[in-house]
């Protein structure tokens, strides 16, 4: 018996060494082509012709620590579940119970124990194919979750997108209104001096003064709207926002100025997004569920068997003291409360809202390109035509501070234009990055397959 034993641990463990490192491989294999199917999902390549390994790093993160993914990642398994759970109905159910029994009889001044060991099975034929139909609902919906899923990533990374470049945007914009406020204050100190020198006006000062005042309070704003920036991006990647002094990114100056803006989207890529197809297998998954709920009225056949071993003793457990049964029943509900017209009626109205949804976002899908496609056309314009009075403004500045190297100027008429230059600029930021924002903004609307 010792033997036996031994023998016996050592095919497990050799079998668990086997099947152990089998199963790791096949689960990391898993998680790989999981990690492949999102990065398809989203058209990483996308991101990656923007040419930016910040950007990158933050995507991928938030793709792997997002808890808006992650939750509907549960979902995707709940979803499995169901279909799971649902496929066992068109199985034979199977169940094995045990009965002591200890009990007195008539005419006995003893008692007597008996042990029964009931072996039942039962199965509900599917003739009318109502567990079939229940199973091809939650495949639909299966996939319709999988396509939500698909969705929710395209937005998720569009955010995170959106988010890193106005924080890109708000670097620059401070940078800007850093020199502007150092130029306001300079400009403030001239005048206080040529007001104490009877130069200029009491008034000239104050609005100096105020105008210093003013670009102190805008370059607060600016650190302020960059934080919650950071703080947002932090979410978005599900880190703390303790670590956003660490987030790195790339300098605005860098950024290209091609937007490789398409002259038309075809209509095609509508049906191809993801959160329209998702309401396609609802709709599926709903029509089906009209189906099944006709088929309610319809009789459900059953099959039961019964087998029980009744003894004394173990030794009494033989084919003799075997009680078994094979039957069947079909079964009508005749009367239900109107219960099943109720339920078919409520799937039909079911139905037409997911109709109705599906055909909202047919429209509402043309608009979103529509806007999306439009907006970067304008913007891009904008932002050359700024591009173009910042190369003005910059000659002009250049004029005058050759004018004030040759004593033809004043230092403060210098500073005023040098001001107006910086006003420029952050124009033209502003307009790159509402580029790069739109561009963005396209990418999401038609599902991450421009």
């Amino acid at each position: 018996m010792k033997k036996i034993y031994i023998i016996s641990l050592l095919i497990f463990f050799s079998f668990s060494f086997i099947v152990s490192p089998t199963s790791a491989i096949l689960e990391f294999d898993k998680k790989i082509e999981n990690q492949k199917s999102i990065l398809d999902s989203i058209n990483f390549d996308w991101w990656k012709k923007l040419d930016d390994p910040y950007l990158e790093r933050y995507i991928s993160t938030a793709l792997e620590k997002n808890y808006d993914i992650k939750t509907a990642a549960l979902k995707i398994e709940q979803a499995k579940l169901n279909l799971q759970a649902q496929k066992a109905d068109l199985m034979p159910q199977v169940s094995i119970g045990a009965s002591p029994i200890l009990g007195k009889f008539p005419d006995s001044t003893k008692s007597q124990g008996t042990f029964a060991m009931p072996l039942m099975a039962s199965w509900e034929l599917d003739l009318f194919g109502k567990n079939y139909d229940k199973t091809k609902v939650q495949k639909s919906l299966l996939k319709g979750t999988i396509y939500q899923t698909d969705a929710l990533n395209i937005a998720i990374v569009s955010q995170v997108g959106t988010t890193y470049y106005n924080i890109v945007k708000l670097d620059k914009l401070i940078e800007i209104q850093e020199k502007l406020t150092q130029d306001r204050k300079e400009i403030y100190n001239l005048q206080k001096i040529s007001n104490n020198e009877g130069l200029t006006s009491t008034n000239d000062l104050i609005l100096a003064q105020k105008a210093y005042i003013l670009a102190q309070n805008d370059l607060l704003d600016y650190q302020k709207a960059r934080t919650n920036a950071l703080n947002a991006l932090a979410v978005l990647i599900g880190d703390s926002a303790n670590n956003i002094k660490e987030y790195e990114r790339i300098s605005f100056d860098n950024l290209g100025n091609n937007f490789n803006i398409p002259n038309e989207i075809d209509s095609q890529i509508i049906v191809n997004r993801p959160d329209y197809k998702a309401l396609e297998k609802q709709l599926e998954a709903s029509g089906i569920d009209i189906r099944v709920a006709k088929k309610e009225f319809l009789p459900s056949i059953n099959i039961l068997g019964l087998m029980t071993f009744i003894a004394s003793s173990g030794s009494n457990f033989n084919w003799n003291n075997a009680f078994s049964l094979l039957g069947g029943s079909a079964n009508l509900p005749l009367f239900t409360g109107f219960k099943r017209v109720a339920n078919l009626k409520l799937k039909k109205n079911k139905y037409e809202q997911i109709l109705n949804d599906y055909q909202k976002t047919n429209l509402v899908a043309i608009q979103e390109i529509n806007d999306s496609l439009y907006n970067l056309k304008m913007d891009n314009k904008k932002f050359i035509n700024n591009k173009k009075a910042f190369e003005i403004q910059q000659q002009d500045y250049g004029f005058s501070k050759s004018k004030f190297n040759l004593g033809a100027i004043s230092k403060l008429d210098l500073l005023q234009k040098k001001e107006s230059l910086h006003y420029i600029e952050q124009l033209l930021v502003g307009a790159k990055m509402d580029c790069y924002v739109d561009k963005i903004g396209l990418y999401k609307t038609t599902g991450a397959r421009i």
